[in-house]
């Protein structure tokens, strides 16, 4: 996990002041662990697949962690966008 947290400093400090993204998933569900996420984006597509996996993949917080109201929502064609701020 070294690895990804160094990844993500390094893509910290190549940015400056711009946005580092880091997808969902199991990247994502690390950084989001180790406390390395500061907004969650969510994009909410109106369809039903019948299954699927988890947003951050296995393993979820070591405690939960519970988002407010949306800093921002964008409404689009077929898809909503929302913004969460991680609470720490």
């Amino acid at each position: 996990m070294l690895g990804r947290v160094q990844g993500i400093a390094a893509a910290r400090e190549y940015a400056g002041d711009r946005l580092v993204d880091v997808a969902a998933g199991q990247i994502g569900g690390q950084a989001l662990r180790l406390g390395l996420i500061d907004q969650v984006v969510m994009n909410v597509v109106p369809v039903v697949f019948g299954s699927g996996r988890p947003f951050f993949a296995a393993g979820g917080t070591h405690e939960p962690l519970m988002f407010g109201n949306p800093s921002k929502v964008v409404p689009g064609d077929g898809v909503t966008h929302f913004v969460y701020d991680v609470r720490r």
